[in-house]
């Protein structure tokens, strides 16, 4: 089943593309069908830290985001959508005229909306008007980013105070905090979130050791949270085939195994240069000795756009 990701929320600046860019890396690490399609023409930051799998879409033309339902359809695929702010319109006028909703019944296409919020009360207001209009409609997930703040009273007021109907289906996660600093060098290093964690070529940029091992424990508590939403994604995803065992021989004459059936997925053999890690071109220098890296085997998703 293909699922569609709406990461959202109308508010600016409360870590949209963060939870975009961890739901990616999520992805891929579980060996999902992914695709990113950025919808926020003012950051792009799918396009930054993850080019090779993801396209640029305009919500306000239809033909430009008719690519989100294309996507869902063709195959089983996991597409994470990052909207802009203020996108609740523009979103709700293209899923309105072309029937979103029913054709994603109909195409056993499932929508999630993640509503980000930060701790502010024009935030809780806000994510309270979206549950009472979407809430009953299709999945949410409500993320707390503790990076943008500790009282979340209000926003939990606000979900107390909706109500909806039988069946709804409203999840409520908590996005842990990385250290500051560690997060603004990710970013200007142009790592994805698993180049940030492996990368340590010496001869080049890279994050220290304790920056690596505090974003790969703020990841895995991030993951933790996504497993209550996305782990029905990850068992559904294909697992490899298992070779074929040799047939038991029931006569003297030796009977030749049955050949090993392909893999049903494949891991691209990576250099140990910084262009494997990072998310923009980058003009790859010397090589580094195996040494320099703790794993070249970077997570691939099986459906890119090269």
């Amino acid at each position: 089943m293909s699922t569609i990701h709406f990461v959202g929320g109308e508010k600016g600046g409360v870590g949209k593309s963060v939870v975009s860019r961890l739901l990616s890396q999520y992805c891929l690490d579980n060996k999902m069908m992914y695709a990113g399609l950025d919808a926020d023409q003012s950051h792009s930051t799918l396009s930054r830290f993850y080019p090779e799998y993801t396209q640029a879409i305009d919500l306000d033309h239809f033909e430009s985001a008719d690519r989100i339902m294309e996507l869902a359809i063709e195959q089983d695929v996991q597409v994470v959508v990052d909207l802009p702010a203020q996108s609740e319109r523009f979103l709700n006028r293209w899923m309105e005229e072309n029937g979103v909703a029913e054709m994603c019944e109909e195409m056993n296409v499932r929508c999630v909306y993640w509503y980000i919020i930060d701790d502010g009360m024009d935030s809780a207001g806000l994510l309270k008007g979206f549950l009472q209009r979407h809430g009953g409609s299709m999945p949410c997930v409500v993320v707390k980013n503790m990076g943008r703040g500790l009282d979340f009273g209000p926003a939990d007021q606000s979900i107390a105070q909706v109500q909806l109907p039988p069946g709804s289906e409203l999840n409520i996660l908590t996005l842990p905090v990385l250290h500051t600093a560690t997060m603004r060098k990710i970013d200007e290093l142009n790592f994805s979130f698993w180049g940030a964690e492996h990368f340590a070529d010496a001869s080049q940029p890279h994050l220290t050791l304790m920056e690596r091992q505090r974003t790969r424990v703020w990841v895995k508590k991030a993951f933790a949270e996504f497993d209550q939403v996305l782990a029905y994604s990850a068992a559904a995803a294909p697992a490899p085939v298992e070779p074929a065992p040799a047939p038991v021989a029931s006569a003297p004459t030796p009977v030749a195994p049955a050949p090993q059936a392909p893999m049903a997925q494949t891991q691209m053999p990576l250099t140990n240069t910084r262009a494997a890690y990072v998310g923009v071109s980058y003009e790859a220098g010397a090589k580094a000795s195996p040494s320099d890296t703790e794993t070249t085997d970077e997570p691939k998703s099986l459906y890119p756009f090269m």
